[in-house]
């Protein structure tokens, strides 16, 4: 009868099995705990899955959060075509827009305090240089400083504006966070205070109040659907379907519509609700 004996190892198992299995064990323990494999409290993706800060663009959680319908139809109202445009195109070739009928364009200028589009002086000048009426938005990140601190960059970075006849209100981008929790952490009552503070000092920077892009899902559940701001903002809604839907609280009627991000030459293709000359009054003041 064979004996085993103390530090020996039994027929068949590696003198070393049991501490590689811990080691192995340890180590997918590891794995778990990493950003990476991690999700915030309302399921948003955290660590490998987030973008990189800045590379945030108008509309980017719509299909994800919303999802995707028909394209519109056209109707009988009179309607304007746009684009929006980010570091996402690089250079944009405007003058295929301008041929397939697009008449202004809103151009991404800055993030936060800290991102500046390298694209800006292409897109924003290009699409002036072509004959649009265009203008400048910033991206909202209101977990990153305050609205007055993102107002004031904005301003200084490529959202002023002019009454040139050509130069559209800067517009707030204020949608579903990319980096993390949807309503960046805030409650729906220091989300209106922060979309408040951007507003007031926007417009005492300017002069001109600053159109507000957002989606009627997100803005019911992080502003409360509040509806204060109908009077003075003019509306850019996302919808990704054959009408603009349900619009937010305080608005009876919507001013921009981003309707696809498949569109030819962009994607991002907007429709201004009126002719021509409406777009020319908004940017006259």
């Amino acid at each position: 009868m064979p004996v085993h004996r103390p530090g020996t190892a039994r027929r068949g198992q590696h003198p070393h099995a049991a501490g590689i299995l811990l080691a192995v064990l340890s180590a997918l323990a590891l794995l778990l705990t990493l950003p990476g494999a991690a999700q915030s409290a309302d399921g948003t993706a955290r660590g490998d899955d987030v973008p990189q800060r800045g590379t945030a663009r108008m509309g980017m959680g719509v299909v994800e959060h919303d999802g995707r319908g028909g394209r519109p139809s056209g109707g009988s109202a009179a309607q304007t075509e746009g684009v929006d445009v980010s570091s996402h195109q690089g250079n944009v070739n405007w003058s295929a827009l301008w041929n397939s009928g697009v008449k202004w364009a809103y151009v991404k200028a800055t993030e936060s305090t800290s991102y500046k589009n390298p694209y800006f002086a292409q897109q924003y000048n290009g699409s002036y240089n072509i004959g649009m009426i265009r203008g400048a938005y910033h991206f909202a990140t209101p977990d990153t400083s305050s609205g007055a601190a993102q107002a004031n960059y904005f301003a200084s970075n490529g959202g002023g504006w002019s009454r040139d006849g050509r130069t559209l209100p800067g517009a707030l981008d204020i949608e579903w966070n990319p980096y993390g929790a949807a309503c960046f952490g805030k409650s729906q009552g220091a989300m209106v205070d922060w979309i408040r503070d951007f507003l007031a000092t926007y417009k005492a920077r300017t002069g001109r109040d600053a159109v507000i892009y957002t989606a009627t899902t997100w803005w019911k559940q992080c502003t409360g659907n509040y509806g204060g701001f109908g009077a003075s903002n003019p509306l850019w809604i996302a919808r990704y379907n054959t009408t603009p839907g349900e619009l937010p609280a305080g608005w009876g009627f919507h001013t921009m519509w981003q309707y696809t991000s498949s569109g030819p030459v962009v994607g991002d293709h907007n429709k201004f609700n009126g002719a021509y000359d409406r777009v020319q009054a908004l940017a006259n003041g």
